[in-house]
C-alpha cells in the first residue's frame, strides 16, 4: 500500500535538493546538439540519490535505472533547450536567472529541466519510502528534441530495443495530465528561375517573384484547415526563407521556404505535401515540394538521420495509463485532475505516433513559458510532479499492469 501522505510530505522535504539541480542545471548553456555538460550535472546528481544503474547512451542521453522488476515503466524529460534570442528581452540573465520562495527563471526552467529535476527526485522518494515493486523504472534525459522531437526515442527504441510499457512526458503540463497533442512536420518548398543582370530583369525569371504568390496561398489556407474538437485544427506558418542569387545586383535564380505544419487528426504527412502540390501558385511556378530530413550530429558525434515528421498521437480517457495517472493525482492532491493535451509537440510524437507506446502527460511549468523570455517555473509545481512520479510506477503495478492493453490504439 503507498501512503500517498507520506510521498507528498516528502517531496515537499526535498523541495530545496530539486530547486538547487534545477538551477545548476539551468546555469550550464544546452542548446540541442550541445548538452554534454548538462549530461554529466545530470550523471552526478542520479548518483548522489542513489541510482541503481546509469548509462550515457552513444547519441549522448543518459538513462538512469531504478529497480529490477519485470514491468519496465519509463519518465522522459528532454534536456536540451532553445536559445536566449534577443537578451534586451530578459530581465533576468538566462542563465543565472532568479529565485525566491515561489519561482525559478532561467532558460529551461519550464521546457523542461524543471521536469528532469523532479524526475531524479522522484527515484529519491522512491528508494526513501521503499516504494520499489516489480518494476524497472527508467529515468531519461534526451537530447536534441528541441531540433528534432522523438529522433532519441526513435533512436532508444529501434537501436536499443527499449520498449516500456509506458512513458510519462514530463513537459510542461501547469501539472495537468495530457493525452495527446498534434503532430507537425517540416517542409520545404522551392522555386527556380534564371538570373540575369538586375539592371535588365526581363532577360531573367525571378525565383522570389514566383514564391510570393505561394506565401499569399499559403496563408489562405491556414485557416482551412483540418478542425478538430480535442486537438485543435492543423496549422501552418512560413517560418524560414532563403535565396540564391549571384550578387545584390541580379536577379534572384533560387527561392526557398520551410514550412511549419501542424498536424491534427486525420491529417498524414502526404495529405499535407499534396495540399501545398495542388496550390495554383505552386502548380505554376513548377515549384518542388518536400519534406526535410534531420542529420545534424548529437553532441557525441552521432547521426541518426530521420524524416521530420512528427505523428499526431491521442489515447483515450479511460486508458489504463490515463486512469492510473487521475488516480495517483487525486490520492496525493486530494483534488480531481484536469485531463487535456498540449499545444506544442513531444517526444511523445515518437513513443506513442510511430511506435504505439501509450504516453502520458504531467509536467511541472506551464506550456506558454516555453522559449519565452524570462521563463519560470513554479516551486510548488517541481514538488508535485516529483510526488506523482514517484507514487505513479507502484500504484500501476499493484492494479493497472494487467488491465493495460496489448495495443493501445492511437485516436487519430
Amino acid at each position: 500500500m503507498i501512503e500517498f501522505d507520506k510521498v507528498l510530505a516528502k517531496a515537499e522535504e526535498y523541495k530545496a535538493d530539486i530547486s538547487a539541480f534545477l538551477r545548476d542545471m539551468i546555469r550550464i548553456p544546452s542548446e540541442s546538439c550541445n548538452e554534454e555538460k548538462v549530461i554529466l550535472r545530470i550523471k552526478e546528481e542520479m548518483e548522489k540519490v542513489g541510482f541503481d544503474k546509469i548509462e550515457i547512451d552513444e547519441m549522448g542521453n543518459i538513462l538512469g535505472y531504478i529497480g529490477s522488476g519485470e514491468h519496465l515503466i519509463a519518465i522522459d524529460a528532454h534536456i536540451d533547450t532553445v536559445g536566449i534570442g534577443d537578451q534586451s528581452l530578459w530581465e533576468y540573465d538566462p542563465y543565472q536567472g532568479y529565485e525566491d520562495e515561489e519561482i525559478i527563471i532561467g532558460r529551461g526552467a519550464s521546457d523542461q529541466e524543471g521536469g528532469m529535476a523532479s524526475m531524479v527526485y522522484a527515484a529519491k522518494i522512491i528508494k526513501d519510502l521503499d516504494l520499489e515493486d516489480d518494476y524497472t523504472l527508467l529515468i531519461t534525459g534526451t537530447v536534441q528534441e528541441e531540433d528534432c522531437d522523438g529522433l532519441c526515442w526513435h533512436y532508444l527504441i529501434e537501436e536499443k530495443g527499449i520498449r516500456p510499457e509506458f512513458v510519462v512526458i514530463t513537459e510542461p503540463s501547469s501539472c495537468n495530465i495530457y493525452r495527446g497533442h498534434r503532430g507537425r512536420m517540416e517542409i520545404k518548398v522551392t522555386t527556380h528561375g534564371v538570373s540575369c543582370h538586375g539592371s535588365a530583369p526581363e532577360r531573367g525569371d525571378n525565383a522570389i517573384f514566383k514564391m510570393a504568390p505561394i506565401l499569399n496561398e499559403l496563408k489562405e489556407l491556414h485557416p482551412k484547415l483540418t478542425p478538430h474538437q480535442f486537438l485543435g485544427k492543423g496549422s501552418l506558418t512560413v517560418s524560414e526563407i532563403f535565396y540564391s542569387s549571384p550578387s545584390r545586383c541580379a536577379v534572384a535564380d533560387g527561392c526557398s521556404i520551410s514550412v511549419d505544419r501542424r498536424l491534427t487528426a486525420g491529417e498524414s504527412w502526404q495529405f499535407a505535401l499534396e495540399q501545398i502540390r495542388e496550390l495554383p501558385a505552386v502548380k505554376a511556378a513548377e515549384a518542388e515540394v518536400e519534406m526535410y530530413e534531420y542529420q545534424r550530429p548529437s553532441y557525441s558525434g552521432f547521426v541518426y538521420p530521420m524524416d521530420a515528421y512528427f505523428p499526431t498521437w491521442l489515447i483515450e480517457e479511460e486508458h489504463p495509463l490515463c486512469q492510473c495517472t487521475v488516480e495517483t493525482y487525486k490520492q496525493l492532491f486530494k483534488e480531481e485532475a484536469l485531463v487535456d493535451k498540449w499545444t506544442f509537440s513531444t517526444n511523445g510524437v515518437s513513443i506513442m505516433g510511430r511506435h504505439g507506446i501509450p504516453c502520458i502527460g504531467f509536467g511541472p511549468g506551464h506550456e506558454d513559458q516555453a522559449h519565452a523570455p524570462d521563463e519560470k517555473t513554479w516551486k510548488s509545481e517541481l514538488v508535485k510532479a516529483a510526488a506523482l512520479y514517484a507514487a505513479l510506477p507502484k500504484l500501476y503495478v499493484e492494479k493497472y499492469a494487467e488491465e493495460m492493453p496489448e495495443q493501445t490504439d492511437n485516436l487519430v
